[in-house]
Parts: structure tokens; sequence; C-alpha cells
């Protein structure tokens, strides 16, 4: 078979566009892998309509202080970040929640337990068990990380609803410092206000250890807070950030140049 030499031109020039439109796709699936994998995958579930911007943090009322080992200094969340030292993880392999004392003690001494006083900080129209000024019953709030509107009401399956979220999981925490903490300081991480949100119960279990790099809420209006808050008792505790973790927060504190650290006094 005879291939004249304008036809063979013609097929080259064909395969030339060919192989240019495949390094194109491939150059665009490659940037929507990155972006994916670095900002998108948090932007993907897109903002809650009309979300909380920030949770409470401490009621004196009934609350009394927890001692931090270290003061989180007031101004810019950003500063306080460039403060934080940055590490690889330390191992997990000897994590358990035990080492941070038993669930939801009541570490500063008001005579309740650090998950109802969070669940009464948080809630509104709060339902104490008869005769208890404790035991929170029911309430309801517009829940921080998912912006949608959430009734508690106490029951073997219905409190698992509302959940208390650790903002640094204690199982991030332990690979990023705490085991080097002492026994009352890391019972202190576990029951400090300033690290506890009343949060939707599946949104809980979707962030498990996660943090700022994995994690972020789907109500992106309360982001700032969140990650001030991260840093805020990061600070407070000397724990540090993974380089993955400190380029996620400063991606969302460039949207909010002005967020302040946050305390819990």
């Amino acid at each position: 078979m005879t291939v004249s030499w304008s036809a063979y031109r013609r097929a080259r020039r064909r395969s030339r566009q060919a192989w240019a439109i495949l390094a194109t796709a491939a150059v665009s699936i490659i940037a929507a892998l990155f972006w994916f994998f670095t900002a998108g995958q948090f932007a993907a579930a897109g903002p809650a309509a009309e979300g909380p911007t920030e949770a409470p943090v401490f009621d004196p009322a009934f609350m009394k202080p927890v001692h931090e080992p270290n003061m989180v200094p007031a101004g810019s969340a950003l500063a306080a970040l460039d403060g934080l030292a940055v590490k690889g993880r330390a191992p997990a392999t000897d994590y358990s929640r035990e080492a941070f004392g038993q669930a939801w003690l009541d570490v500063d001494r008001n005579g309740c337990d650090t998950r109802n006083d969070i669940l009464r900080r948080d809630l509104a129209d709060v339902v104490f068990s008869e005769g208890s000024t404790c035991k929170v019953t029911a309430g309801h709030f517009r829940e921080p990380y998912t912006g949608q509107d959430i009734d508690f009401r106490r029951g073997s399956e219905s409190s698992r609803a509302v959940q208390i979220d650790h903002v640094v999981a204690l199982g991030d925490a332990w690979q990023k410092g705490a085991q080097r903490l002492d026994p009352k300081e890391r019972q202190s991480l576990a029951n400090d206000p300033l690290n506890l949100i009343a949060a939707d119960g599946a949104a809980n279990q979707q962030k498990s250890a996660g943090d700022a790099a994995t994690w972020l809420p789907k109500n992106t209006a309360i982001r700032c807070h969140y990650v001030a808050r991260q840093i805020s008792v990061k600070t407070a505790y000397g724990l540090w950030v993974t380089a993955a973790e400190k380029d996620a927060m400063k991606r969302v504190l460039a949207s909010c140049p002005r967020q302040q650290t946050i305390s819990a006094g």
C-alpha cells in the first residue's frame, strides 16, 4: 500500500494534535487533584447558609477557669500560629484516652462535670433533670459545624446527636506534644472549655482525630474562629503543628487576617 507524502503529513499532524489534547487533559486532572487535596476537599461540601461565626468559650456565671500551662497572648491568630513549633507527628501507638484522665471530670470544681457544663454553656432553653442544677436533659442550638438547628434530648440513643468535640482532638494532641505534659495538664486539656464545643454527632465522628489539614467544619462561616481556637489551644498547652496543618490554617486565616486569638478567661 502506497501512502502519499501529503497524507503522511496529515496523519502526523492529527497525531500531534491528539497528543496535545491528551497532555492538556492530564495537566488539568493533576491540577484538579492538587486543588482537591489542598483546599478543594474543604470547599466541596459547600458552606452552610447563615451558620454561626463563633462558638461560646467561657461563662463566668457557673464556670471556673481551668489551669493552662501557658497564657494565650492577645492579638493576631496568625502571629500566634507563627509562634508554634512545626514538627512531624510522634507515633500514636501508645495513645489511650485514659492518658487524659477519666472522661468529663469536674476539673474546674464547680460541682458539675465537664460535659454538662458545655451543654449548659452552648445550648439555649436548657432543661435540667428534676432536682439537679447540673444534669442537662434538653435544649436546642444552632450547631456551629453544620449551621443546622439541632434539638438535644438526653437518652441512651438520642444523646449521640449532640456530642462534645475536642477542638484539638486528643489523639492529635498526643502526637504533637501532649505526651510531654504531666497528668494534671492533660486532664486540663481534655476538660478546658477553650478546647470544647457542643457539636453535631455525625460531624464530630467524621472529624475523629483530624487536624486542620484533614478536616474543617462544613459551615465555612466558623472556620476562622475554629482555626484560631485550635491555635490558641496549642499555644496554651505547648503543642506543635505539622507543616501541612500550618499551611491549611494559613489558607483559612488568609480570608480573615484580623482574626484574634481566643482565651477562656
